[in-house]
């Protein structure tokens, strides 16, 4: 009761976590840190794996690097806060810590609604162009891409933040989540908001739409072109550079449309909160395993990597047994 009259007379929020009252939060803890330190070292080894290795100094490694550097700042956003908040008896998130939180989830999963748009013509090229690629991806395209990306997101944040966050909070403090999702914020003001839900709702809407429509048109095509390919050979190749996105794509928009589109009267609480936890901690470890599991150039680099290590804990080993 002395929590709840200090929270109302602050700017501090209470976040309820994924299951509200957890019977057992040490495991919960020990998945979500597992799933955690999971998807941050495979990010980390994809990132470091494209920028070591030659082989991968491709455009579409270039912009694989930095899909795994928007899921690794993604993940790290919402989770090591849902960790402490389920070791923590105070599981309170200062006004300021929420706008910052809301601010980089928008700005990293609308940066990732751009770059997964782009990943889909950058496969279009590769597959229906083959002899420009060169030119219609070269360096300089490719960094206006990522630029692209991250400045598409940020807008996205830059106008959203700050309208959520001038809204009264005059009554509850408990926001019914494990992060600061403006859906679950929104619930606590005092004012009607229907209005810019429904503007946000439209916004929401746009920026799937810019991407989505990419993906179709350039999948449309590939697709028209492979069918038109007399070997068996150049319809495998195709699939094989083209199917790990399609299958990231499927995972992160299938998501999105139900956290976008969808209306109201299909959402509950506890159905928002587990579509989010899938999206801001499975997927960000899923979409690595999925490019190193389904790509041959990401296993033969890591083989290489493995391979460097191997031989140079022999050589040290020689210099060693040589000294003695």
């Amino acid at each position: 009761v002395n929590m709840e009259m200090v929270l109302q007379n602050s700017t501090d929020f209470i976040l309820l976590g994924l299951i509200t009252h957890p019977t057992f939060p040490g495991f919960i803890f020990a998945v979500v840190f597992s799933i955690f330190l999971v998807a941050v070292t495979a990010n980390m080894v994809m990132i470091l794996l494209i920028y070591t290795d030659s082989h991968l100094h491709t455009p579409m490694y270039f912009l694989l690097s930095q899909l795994s550097i928007m899921d690794t700042v993604y993940i790290c956003i919402t989770v090591p806060k849902m960790l402490q908040d389920l070791l923590s008896k105070e599981k309170t998130i200062s006004f300021l810590g929420c706008a910052l939180q809301i601010f980089l989830y928008l700005t990293l999963i609308g940066g990732e609604f751009f770059l997964l748009g782009l990943m889909a013509y950058d496969r279009y090229v590769a597959v229906c162009n083959p002899l420009r690629y060169p030119l219609l991806m070269n360096r300089r395209i490719c960094l206006f891409m990522v630029v692209g990306s991250w400045v598409g997101g940020s807008l996205d944040g830059f106008m959203l933040t700050p309208f959520t966050m001038s809204f009264p909070y005059c009554g509850s403090r408990e926001i019914n989540h494990f992060f600061c999702e403006i859906p679950a914020v929104l619930k606590l003001s005092c004012i009607d908001t229907s209005l810019y839900q429904t503007l946000m709702y439209a916004c929401c809407v746009l920026m799937l739409l810019i991407p989505i429509s990419i993906i179709s048109v350039s999948y449309t095509r590939i697709l028209l072109t492979v069918h038109r390919m007399n070997s068996a050979e150049g319809r495998r190749k195709a699939f094989a550079t083209c199917s790990s996105h399609i299958v990231v794509v499927i995972i992160f928009y299938g998501a999105a449309f139900y956290t976008n589109v969808l209306p109201q009267s299909y959402h509950t609480p506890e159905k928002d909160k587990v579509v989010s936890a899938f999206y801001t901690i499975l997927t960000p470890m899923l979409n690595p395993l999925i490019y190193s599991l389904r790509n041959k150039d990401v296993a033969t680099a890591l083989r290489r990597i493995q391979g460097r290590c191997t031989y140079s804990q022999k050589v040290r080993a020689g210099d060693v047994s040589k000294k003695y």
